[in-house]
């Protein structure tokens, strides 16, 4: 069935930009969220999500109360969420596998969607900017197509990528949001609404509009990228495919077992300038965080300790396991069958 804008089928091929000129609604969505002021997120029921992870939670959830992710710059966030339940999903996908990628986001909601008798599935693109590469166009290209191919109806509500996230400064291009978090707990009130349309379907249309608006996402920050951020990273970094890290009915956040082999030439990689791993370990040099080069740095270092991490980070090759404390914070509980 078709990617939807306002009940019409999305024609495709087209520029973001050329879809949102033919949407407005969809452009105004676009510039409400570049023109907000980043919000500095922390660790309190935060479920982080890093680059070729995804993870899906509902309102029912009584440890995570926001989904988010960062350090975007031609890779690209989705969300995607059920309406009828609240079940949401949020990844951050980089282009590695788009056409399996897609499928594991869609079947990531189904499973808690299965019993849902009315509301419709909304998805949401924020990241890339005008690379010189077109990496990011290529990017919202494959997404919006492999979105359009799946079975079910799609709707995009919110698309803010590639031209729509750009800004230039001295002639170089540069993302505007690079991250976004998503409250799951306001979904309760978009469940209380699906349960009335349910019940009273004469008036369905008249509250659909509502059930868009409190999909709250919102440009984000993170200082906290836990738990074992390290060993999160190195996994994509030797290239992991996209997996999904949290099981929702537990309230579990489940690491690895991982396994990879020795990557190719850490030490020569290790003894190179900043300059050097900018330009051939970044899809856009120019338009990284701060903290890139540093975060580079650590995880090679990482890989060099763990050339082989299935017994010493994965003893008896068993996942790590984190769950929520009181205080909203991720704690390490034993491993299964422990």
């Amino acid at each position: 069935m078709p990617l939807l804008v306002e009940g019409r089928r999305v024609r495709l091929p087209q520029s973001a930009g050329d879809l949102v000129r033919a949407h407005p609604p969809l452009e105004e969505r676009a510039r409400l969220l570049r023109g907000q002021s980043v919000q500095q997120v922390g660790p309190q029921g935060l479920l982080y999500v890093q680059q070729r992870e995804l993870a899906v939670t509902s309102p029912k959830d009584g440890s995570i109360s926001i989904l988010g992710s960062d350090d975007a710059t031609t890779c690209h966030i989705v969300v995607l969420r059920h309406t009828g339940n609240g079940a949401t999903c949020l990844t951050h996908c980089d282009g590695t596998d788009t056409k399996a990628e897609v499928p594991l986001i869609m079947n990531s909601i189904k499973s808690f969607s299965d019993h849902a008798q009315c509301g419709r599935l909304e998805v949401h693109l924020v990241g890339g900017f005008s690379d010189d590469r077109q990496l990011s166009q290529k990017l919202t290209h494959q997404l919006l197509s492999e979105f359009d191919r799946q079975e079910d109806d799609i709707h995009l509500v919110t698309l803010c990528v590639t031209e729509l996230n750009d800004r230039e400064e001295n002639e170089n291009h540069f993302p505007i949001i690079y991250g976004i978090g998503v409250e799951v707990e306001m979904l309760r009130l978009c469940r209380l609404f699906a349960l009335v349309f349910c019940q009273f379907r004469v008036i369905l249309l008249s509250f659909t509009a509502v059930n868009i608006k409190t999909a709250e996402i919102y440009r984000a920050s993170f200082q906290d990228r836990g738990p074992e951020e390290q060993l999160r990273a190195a996994r994509t970094l030797a290239g992991g495919p996209m997996i999904s890290i949290y099981d929702a009915e537990t309230e579990q956040l489940r690491i690895g077992p991982y396994s990879w082999t020795p990557f190719p030439h850490v030490d020569f990689w290790l003894q190179q300038d900043d300059k050097q791993i900018l330009e051939n370990l970044s899809t856009s040099p120019l338009a990284e965080p701060p903290h890139f080069v540093e975060h580079i740095r650590s995880t090679l270092m990482f890989l060099k300790k763990y050339p082989s991490p299935t017994n010493t980070l994965f003893p008896g090759n068993k996942a790590l396991l984190y769950k929520k404390n009181e205080d909203g914070l991720w704690e390490k509980i034993s491993s299964p069958g422990s």
